[in-house]
């Protein structure tokens, strides 16, 4: 007889990701794996006196979501401040920024996250707000941020400075005043270095509610895209006692600054391998944003023609330099490119550290490509890179985007979050969130990448449902090199599983984010059940 399972879920509509079975009606768990998958009949032996039965009612049940591309400890955090992401005119940022700041009388500073591009432009409309505390708010991508004229003075940046900012813009008016507006961590960090951190206690508090919000959405594993060997020691603390629901993968956040010798700390953290928290990546930025005026791109941008060059945080050889001794010590590379200069830099560098170093099976990742050029899209499979990819960036249509569609233009149109076209060319690609960027409920991304208009005369890069479901699972664990063990309803493999309250393949595609998990399974344990 079979080993009584913890868990059945039957009469499903089970999407497996494993291509070899696609499609079943039931699976069974024990402990922490996946021990049956199949039809209603053949799970019947596996019920045993203490197994939780669970009716599918024909919904959709998938493999646990694995979002790609996350800021968890940043977003965490912000989870404490002012949150600005539906605020939509300067009389809604009033409202609530005096509201946080009626709740938070007994600190100084006032914060803010997630606002759009061209709600606020200088200081004085925040001192119009609030005057006598120092006042920050960030924009929803982390690249652009706002102070008012007392945080400025504070930074002690309001008038012009001659400290250096390798990637930095202090925005200032004709008569050197600062207006307000910083682009790029340099700059944002000038200010925002004067906020104080929540303390050890705040800081687990804020990450167990993010890890929660993430079941919640049916997300059970990511990849933390920026980190260093604290906020990797922050997860692992975690998974010591018993507190993370969560796989993470943290890479190392390589600077311009970061020293060669430095890098051993990658190489430290790529030693973490705990069962949920575990390192062994290096991250690179090589630009900023088009939202920004830092994306690094071939052509000048189309709103403002005067921008002819925006230079890449690293230069070629200094990128090949530091990411040829990460791939030496067998480190996955992660690459930030918005520009289709950047992209095609990071391609480059990835083809003079395979003659450095050799071919091996390193699956190197650009971040983004929010424009690529045709000519760079087939190498992306040549290099065997992946093009890890958030829809719900790409601007929804063109009628409803404000900033990213001018700052690129018609031309760039064609070639813009090409996720058609990129698998087309055969690029491997996964799908992910940038969280706090976006959303990181999948649904959000998915209705995005079934849905998106073309943007003027650009070809349909929309995905079907399969392939987004693919992204977020099967796809999305070979790219952290897990394929063999996650990503698919298979026997044998971890337990992390999600069960929506409808057949995705039945709903229409306008009104997918009416699906939502109703239960997630996570290591073989429930994490969040409506």
């Amino acid at each position: 007889m079979p080993t009584p399972a913890t868990f059945i879920i039957k009469n499903a509509k089970i999407f497996t990701s494993d291509e070899n079975r696609p499609n079943a009606e039931a699976v069974a768990v024990k402990a922490n794996r996946i021990i049956y998958v199949g039809d209603n009949q053949g799970v019947e032996p596996y019920i045993g006196r203490n197994t939780r039965l669970i009716d599918g009612q024909a919904h959709t049940l998938t493999p646990g979501f694995i979002d790609t591309h996350v800021h968890l400890l940043w977003g965490s955090i912000w989870m404490g401040n002012a949150q600005l992401q539906e605020v939509r005119t300067k009389e809604d940022l009033k409202n609530v920024l005096l509201e946080f700041a009626e709740k938070t009388r007994t600190e100084q500073w006032v914060v803010g996250r997630g606002i759009k591009y061209s709600i606020v432009s200088t200081r004085q409309e925040l001192d119009e707000i609030i005057a006598d505390r120092p006042v920050y708010i960030g924009a929803f991508d982390g690249h652009t941020g706002w102070a008012n004229t007392k945080a400025l003075e504070m930074a002690g940046i309001l008038h012009d400075d001659r400290r250096e900012m390798p990637n930095g813009i202090i925005v200032r008016d004709e008569t050197g005043l600062a207006t307000g507006e910083l682009r790029e961590g340099d700059a944002m960090n000038a200010v925002m270095g004067l906020v104080p951190l929540p303390d050890e206690a705040r800081k687990r508090e804020l990450l167990k509610l993010a890890i929660h919000e993430f079941n919640k959405a049916g997300i059970t594993s990511v990849h933390n895209m920026n980190g260093d060997m604290e906020e990797l020691m922050a997860y692992a603390a975690l998974e010591d006692a018993g507190e993370i629901h969560m796989r993470v993968y943290v890479p190392y956040h390589v600077k311009p600054e970061t020293r060669e010798e430095e890098l051993w700390e990658a190489a430290e953290m790529a030693k973490v391998q705990m069962d949920y928290v575990r390192g062994g990546a290096a991250k690179f930025f090589m630009d900023g944003v088009w939202e920004s005026y830092t994306a690094f791109n071939l052509q000048p941008y189309a709103d403002d023609p005067r921008i002819e060059k925006v230079e890449p945080i690293f230069t070629l050889d200094h990128f090949v330099k530091m990411a040829s001794v990460c791939d030496k010590m067998g480190l996955q590379i992660a690459v930030h490119c918005c520009g289709d200069g950047a992209v095609r830099q990071a391609l480059d560098g990835y083809e003079q550290i395979q003659k450095l170093n050799g071919v091996r099976d390193s699956r190197h990742r650009v971040e983004h490509i929010e424009v690529c050029q045709p000519e760079d899209m087939p190498r992306f499979k040549e290099l065997g890179v992946i093009a890890s990819m958030q829809t719900s960036h790409a601007p929804f249509s063109v009628e409803e985007d404000i900033v990213w569609t001018k700052r690129t233009g018609p031309e760039r149109w064609p070639y813009s979050f090409a996720w058609r076209d990129l698998k087309n060319a055969g690029a491997h690609l996964s799908l992910g969130s940038d969280w706090t960027v976006a959303p990181f409920d999948p649904m959000v991304n998915i209705f995005v990448a079934l849905n998106r208009k073309p943007l003027g005369n650009s070809p349909d890069q929309r995905l079907t449902l399969e392939e987004c479901i693919l992204g977020y699972t099967r796809d999305a664990a070979y790219v952290e090199f897990k394929e063999q063990e996650k990503g698919q309803i298979k026997e044998g493999y971890l337990a992390d599983l999600v069960l929506f309250s409808h057949d995705l393949f039945e709903v229409n595609p306008e009104e997918i984010m009416s699906a939502k998990p109703v239960l997630t399974l996570f290591d073989g344990q429930i994490v969040y059940e409506a």
